[in-house]
């Protein structure tokens, strides 16, 4: 099939996705039966292109903020540019920013590629590869090192979602992380019930931006109002759910990802399983299925 630089269409049965490879190799759009259920592209950002106006982008090769826009690996350092002012730190890495190049190979399947060359920090390849059936989104992502070094990688998706009054949360988790000036992520503490989305709560009244470890793959959102909603699971490499609400938007955030926010800053220097750093070896590839399912109310 031909290449696509813009803008593609899946479909099948009550179920519609919008892409946008131009713009951070994102999802602009997904409803079922017309219902939106992630914040749409509006045609505003769209003609911006703008990244953070979109319905979910990736995150690679690492997921959230590198603290001190550095951090040390096997005795290199690697240095990054902010790059999602006003922030002071990088955050979800390289790819969210560049054009992908996609290719649509059924009314309900694409893949959208990316390479991207930096001998100072990551050389990869990256796939997304979109299915598309009557009853769901499944969301490939394949990651793999180009360079000619080990490197540490993460990867993710970053949905966004109107916040109804009446919006709701589910998802299972076993661990919290404390948070740190300047919008860092820190120590990992047992899940405190407070903060727990372990059965349904609606959206937190105070402002929230949280990593959550131990998840159990599962998160659903229900949208009453909509009539709507949507389960979103992932498999075995995403352990963690990086969740944002603040009550003065009109959005929030729920994340699938690999690793832990901040992990590439632990005093640990990357020893700790939990925060789901992947090591890849040169032409070495780390892979992940996210799977979304609307549904009606």
């Amino acid at each position: 099939m031909a290449e696509i630089s813009e803008h593609l269409e899946l479909r099948a049965g009550p179920l519609a996705v919008d892409l946008a490879p131009h713009i951070g190799g994102s999802v602009a759009g997904f409803r079922i039966d017309g219902i939106d259920v992630m914040r749409p592209l509006s045609d505003a950002n769209r003609q911006a292109g703008n990244v953070l106006g979109v319905a979910s982008f990736p995150m690679i090769p690492f997921a959230n903020r590198i603290g001190g826009n550095a951090f040390t690996f096997e005795g290199q350092r690697y240095g990054f540019a902010a790059n999602n002012p006003p922030e002071i730190y990088h955050v979800h890495g390289t790819a969210w920013h560049r054009p992908w190049t996609a290719e649509q190979l059924a009314p309900g399947q694409a893949v959208l590629t990316l390479e991207v060359a930096d001998p100072s920090s990551y050389s990869y390849r990256a796939e997304q590869r979109f299915t598309l059936t009557e009853s769901a989104l499944e969301l490939a992502t394949r990651v793999t090192n180009t360079s000619e070094r080990r490197m540490p990688f993460g990867f993710g998706h970053h949905p966004w979602f109107d916040r109804d009054a009446d919006t709701t949360v589910e998802f299972g988790a076993t661990s919290f992380h404390l948070n740190e000036p300047e919008g860092m992520i820190g120590q990992r503490v047992s899940l405190p019930p407070e903060v727990s989305f372990n059965t349904a709560a609606p959206l937190p009244i105070h402002w929230r931006c949280s990593d959550y470890g131990g998840w159990d793959g599962k998160a659903t959102l229900r949208f009453p109002g909509r009539g709507a909603g949507i389960t979103m699971r992932g498999d075995a490499p995403y352990r963690h759910v990086m969740f944002y609400a603040d009550p003065a938007l009109n959005v929030f955030c729920v994340e699938p990802q690999t690793n832990a926010s901040g992990a590439f800053n632990r005093p640990d220097g990357f020893g700790d399983p939990e925060d789901g750093v992947i090591v890849l070896e040169p032409g070495e590839s780390a892979e992940g299925t996210l799977r979304f399912e609307p549904f009606r109310i």
